[in-house]
């Protein structure tokens, strides 16, 4: 979870870059990917991927 709330955190930040410059379409994009993250709806898998990458490396 700390992971999402990371880059839920640097989506923010993009989206404030992104407003700066004059592109609101993207920095709403970036802004609702950002609550899609913090909300809960989206599951952190990084680390079951990787595990299943591993054991099939090593048959």
């Amino acid at each position: 979870m700390d992971r999402l709330k990371a880059q839920a955190s640097k989506n923010r930040e993009a989206a404030k870059v992104l407003r700066n410059r004059g592109k609101d379409t993207a920095a709403k994009q970036m802004e609702a990917r950002a609550d899609e993250l913090e909300s809960g709806r989206v599951t952190d898998v990084t680390d079951s991927v990787v595990g299943l990458f591993r054991w099939a490396q090593g048959r």
